[in-house]
């Protein structure tokens, strides 16, 4: 299901939008990105370059890429997925699947790159909710490889079985998600971890720094190779219980964010977008940091794609 004269509308043609395009455009694509700003639509020609050049995809790709303005203009009879990428404004939402629903040809997928919304609240109203599923991405789409597929209580499951085979075709590593619950699974797994690493430094455990060093140099340091049911196989599930019961009692359980995050948002340190987070930052020091990680990212696909081969 790669190439072969195969085309893809994605809608929204910014970080997300661009990216999940330059996969479709990597495996022989013809791509219509649909995006209401022209400054948007001025920038896609080099985002999917430079994304083609990071996967070695062959660049003459781009030239299948193509931006318009407005939904109606794209070839719909040609059309063989749909992948919404836009603002996470439900309405929104909802208001350019309707539209979509009236243009694409029956039976061709309609995928929500959300992952804030409910998939069944994405469909709702639509005549045919059993073909909108969610495909969720993560940044930078193109270079990390899982994708979630979402079935919510309406979606067709041949539709999310398609969408599963698809992404693989695609090289990429996705899961069926068969309950259209909040967060989906990548995120639920995130934000816990996530809750126990505010908290710890609320209560002084450690700070910002030790718990990078902690994930990444630690548990997290085995996730290239193994995720963390394969490697409780190999230690022991019996260990893993044990260890559970007595250290379950003491993690966070708290329903929101400590209050130290809620400060610093409230004071603007939303991050390098504002050049100050849980570090300070300036021009310099973000672009030596993304070079950074993305460098990383890069190796860890390479090391990834390799496993698969």
């Amino acid at each position: 299901m790669s190439g072969n004269n195969r085309q893809a509308v994605v809608i929204g043609g910014g970080i997300m939008g661009g990216d999940i395009a330059t996969v479709f455009a990597a495996h022989g694509w013809t791509v219509h990105v649909m995006s209401p700003s022209l400054k948007t639509r001025e920038a896609l020609p080099a985002r999917i370059a430079a994304g083609l050049a990071k996967l070695g995809a062959p660049a003459g790709h781009a030239a299948a890429v193509q931006a318009h303005a407005e939904l109606k203009a794209i070839p719909w009879s040609g059309i063989d997925i749909v992948v919404e990428a836009a603002t996470e404004d439900l309405p929104l939402k909802q208001k350019l699947f309707a539209e979509v629903e009236s243009l694409a040809k029956p039976g061709i997928p309609l995928a929500s790159n959300t992952s804030n919304f409910p998939i069944g609240e994405i469909a709702k109203g639509l005549k045919h909710p059993q073909r909108v599923a969610g495909m969720h991405f993560f940044m930078p789409a193109h270079l990390v490889p899982l994708v979630e597929v979402v079935s919510s209580p309406l979606t067709d499951a041949a539709v999310a079985q398609s969408l599963v085979q698809l992404l693989k075709d695609l090289n990429k590593a996705p899961i069926w998600v068969k309950k259209d619950v909040p967060g989906f699974v990548g995120n639920r797994l995130q934000h816990a971890m996530m809750r126990e690493a505010l908290y710890l430094i609320a209560d002084g455990v450690t700070d910002a720094e030790g718990i990078d060093t902690a994930v990444r140099q630690g548990f997290g340091f085995r996730f290239i190779a193994c995720g963390p049911m394969m490697q409780k196989e190999m230690s022991g599930w019996d260990t893993n219980y044990l260890v559970g019961e007595a250290l379950y009692p003491h993690l966070h359980t708290e329903q929101a964010p400590p209050q130290f995050l809620k400060d610093m948002v409230a004071k603007g340190r939303t991050g390098m977008k504002a050049k100050a987070g849980m570090w300070d930052w300036d021009e310099g020091k973000i672009r030596k940091e993304k070079s950074r990680i993305e460098k990383a990212l890069q190796a860890g696909f390479a090391i990834l794609r390799a496993d698969g081969d």
